[in-house]
């Protein structure tokens, strides 16, 4: 019993370091075919203010774990499946079920694989990808002389001539919330400060309500500081609602803590927010839809374990389990043009295909 237990540790091992293998090596693949195409995209930008080609390469390298995240599922996918299929086209399937472990074993050790893997991918996603991506954007913009400082989900720092701009929330690129315009006079010492909780940009000028004016005057030894209520006061501005909305974040680059923030945040003020429940659900249930992509998939690998069958039987497999990733993000926009329950959209076609996939297994399995 002993030699048994031992001689199943090392098989497991065996099985999740060779999947592992093969899903590194995809992920190498799939990272630097991507980082290759988007260098090529930052190519005409090089010579522009001070971006150069290490600027570029900087640049892309940062975005990469950001990469890593967003395209985690079919990267593991395809590295677990060639890992099976190299198993299965070297005979050692046929030995590993001969020794007496049933194909729901295997199957159970291929998603064990796949969660560790995923797991990992989280945490670099979720605490590492966030980070790397506003640096890489900072780094791009200030390379390239742009004049946005910072920018956050709800909110940005801007400077527009000698105001600089901060608003806290970004309600639809048209209605701000808590802003405040810092002026600074003609050898960059403070002005004034004029705050306001509510402002409204019609692309010419940003309109702020019942706002709060702040003076500032200099003598040689004090600051004196003046204050009086405005009911309205308007700025011109040279931005325009095109920089506005490319301050805008997509739900996919934020990470879940911002997606729970910014619901939270519409949800307050009335506005929809089934966009980013939407992505974050479709998080939450990640891990469960990579293991029903997995069994679906693995359902072609064991039968016949002749080469050519083989090779036909894994791509098929790999393109139903990417048409069902595929499926499951269209779901997402319908259920945004129709209204349909958020979580359900996330999670009832991964259900479905899970139970699917389980019991078509537990069949094969059992012959």
């Amino acid at each position: 019993m002993n030699e048994d237990y031992i001689l199943m540790k090392i098989l497991d091992r065996y099985i999740i370091k060779t999947l592992l293998f093969y899903t590194l090596g995809v992920m190498v693949v799939w990272v630097g075919v991507y980082a290759l195409f988007n260098f090529i995209n930052e190519i005409n930008l090089i010579g522009q203010q001070n971006y150069t080609t290490l600027s570029a390469i900087i640049y892309v390298a940062a975005d990469l774990p950001a990469v890593i995240y967003s395209h985690s599922s079919v990267i593991i996918l395809l590295g677990c499946l060639l890992g099976m299929g190299y198993l299965a086209t070297t005979s050692q399937l046929v030995v590993i079920r001969g020794c007496g472990v049933s194909i729901m074993q295997i199957a159970g050790k291929a998603v064990n694989a796949a969660l560790i893997f995923i797991f990992t991918v989280i945490l670099l996603g979720e605490f590492v990808a966030p980070f790397t991506t506003q640096y890489a954007e900072s780094f791009r913009t200030k390379a390239l002389g742009q004049n946005v400082s910072t920018v956050s989900q709800q909110g940005f720092w801007l400077k527009d001539g000698n105001t600089i701009i901060n608003v806290k929330e970004n309600f639809d690129g048209r209605i701000f919330g808590d802003v405040t315009l810092i002026k600074l006079n003609k050898v960059n010492q403070l002005d004034s400060i004029i705050h306001s909780d509510k402002a409204l940009f019609d692309n010419d000028n940003l309109n702020l309500e019942k706002a709060k004016h702040y003076q500032f005057s200099q003598n040689d030894k004090f600051t004196k500081i003046q204050s009086k209520d405005i009911q309205k006061y308007s700025v011109k501005v040279s931005f325009d609602q095109t920089l506005v909305k490319a301050l805008e974040k997509e739900p996919n680059e934020l990470s879940s803590w911002e997606l729970y923030k910014q619901i939270s945040f519409l949800a307050d003020n009335n506005l929809a927010s089934s966009a980013f429940e939407i992505e974050l659900y479709k998080r939450l249930v990640k891990p469960v839809t990579l293991v029903a992509m997995l069994l679906l998939s693995m359902l072609f690998i064991f039968g016949s374990l002749r080469d050519a069958i083989l090779g036909k039987k894994i791509f098929l497999g790999m393109i139903i389990a990417l048409f069902f990733e595929l499926s499951s993000r269209i779901g997402g926009a319908i259920s945004l043009r129709f209204d349909y329950d958020p979580l359900f959209s996330a999670s009832a076609p991964t259900l479905v295909v899970l139970v699917i996939a389980f019991f078509l297994l537990k069949k094969k399995s059992a012959l």
